[in-house]
């Protein structure tokens, strides 16, 4: 298991785009993905749920990462989150 937080450095914070970013990012692994913030927790997998996290400008979003391809899994991801899903 990896465990990753990661923060929103996009001004826009957490808004379709960058949810729908993140699901079809954590559909590409087989790993389970879970995005927990305060007592919240989503499938990072469901664009839904990724919305309804609510996380603005500066969140601090916590990453669970279980499966075969967690590491890679975790680097795509922490990536994606430091190129603030390239809207900046």
């Amino acid at each position: 298991m990896v465990e990753k937080i990661l923060t929103v450095q996009n001004r826009a914070g957490i808004h379709a785009r960058p949810a729908a970013i993140i699901a079809q990012t954590a559909n590409k692994f087989e790993s389970e993905i879970t995005i927990s913030r305060e007592d919240v927790e989503v499938n990072a997998k469901s664009i839904m749920g990724v919305i309804a996290m609510g996380a603005g400008y500066n969140t601090q979003l916590t990453f669970t990462i279980e499966g075969p391809d967690e590491s890679e899994a975790a680097s795509v991801l922490e990536e994606l989150f430091n190129s603030k899903f390239e809207e900046e």
